[in-house]
C-alpha cells in the first residue's frame, strides 16, 4: 500500500468510517503476523501482540503522524509491545532452586537439542535465524518477508541506512555461516539415514 492510500485510509477511519478501520487492518494483519511470529517465534504471542497492537493503534489513531508511513508506525507498536511482554516474562531465577537442579551431561543436552530440531531446510533456516541477534533478525525478517525498503527500515528502526544495511550484511554472514554449520552436522545424520 502506497503511503498516499494509507494516509486516505487513515483519515476515512478518524472521520468514522468503519469500513476504512476493517480495510486498515486487513491491509496490515497477514504481514504484522509474520513479523511478530518471525521475531517471536511463538504463534500465540504473535497472535497476542498484533491484536493488542491493533487495538492500540486504532484507539491512538488521533495521535498518529502522517510525515511517517503507518505501517511503521503500527510496527513500532507492535515491537514495543513484544519487548514490554518479553521483559515482563523474563524468568526469575531462585539460587537455590536452580542449584538443587538436576544436572545434565553435555551429551545429553546436546542430544536434546539434536532431537529438537528436525532434518528439513525450515529448521534448518529457524535455526540459523535464532543464531542471530535480535536487530539483525528484525532486519532479516523487514528485508526479505516483507520486502521493506532500508529506507522504510532505517525509519522504522531510528538507524541511519548505513547502519541498517550493515545490520543487513551481518545478518547474512552469520546465516551464511549457521546454514553452512547445519549442513555440515546434517551430513553425517543423512548418510546413516540413506
Amino acid at each position: 500500500m502506497t503511503r498516499r492510500a494509507e494516509r486516505a485510509l487513515v483519515r476515512r477511519v478518524l472521520a468514522g468510517d468503519r469500513d476504512a478501520a476493517e480495510s486498515l487492518v486487513k491491509s496490515f494483519q497477514e504481514s504484522l503476523y509474520a513479523f511478530m511470529l518471525r521475531i517471536s517465534g511463538r504463534p500465540e504471542i504473535a497472535e497476542d501482540v498484533v491484536q493488542e497492537a491493533f487495538v492500540r493503534a486504532l484507539t491512538n489513531l488521533s495521535r498518529y503522524d502522517d510525515r511517517f508511513r503507518f505501517s511503521t508506525w503500527l510496527f513500532t507498536i507492535a515491537k514495543r509491545l513484544y519487548v514490554n511482554a518479553q521483559q515482563r516474562l523474563a524468568p526469575a531465577y531462585d539460587t537455590d532452586t536452580v542449584g538443587a537442579a538436576p544436572s545434565r551431561s553435555a551429551d545429553e543436552v546436546s542430544a536434546y537439542h539434536a532431537g529438537e530440531t528436525s532434518a528439513g531446510a525450515r529448521s534448518a533456516l529457524q535455526h540459523a535465524m535464532a543464531a542471530l541477534s535480535e536487530d539483525q533478525r528484525e532486519v532479516v525478517v523487514l528485508f526479505y518477508q516483507l520486502d521493506w525498503s532500508v529506507e522504510q527500515m532505517s525509519e522504522y528502526l531510528d538507524l541511519p541506512p548505513g547502519t541498517v544495511k550493515s545490520h543487513l550484511h551481518r545478518a547474512r554472514a552469520r546465516l551464511r555461516d549457521a546454514l553452512e554449520t547445519s549442513e555440515a552436522l546434517m551430513a553425517p545424520i543423512r548418510e546413516i539415514v540413506a
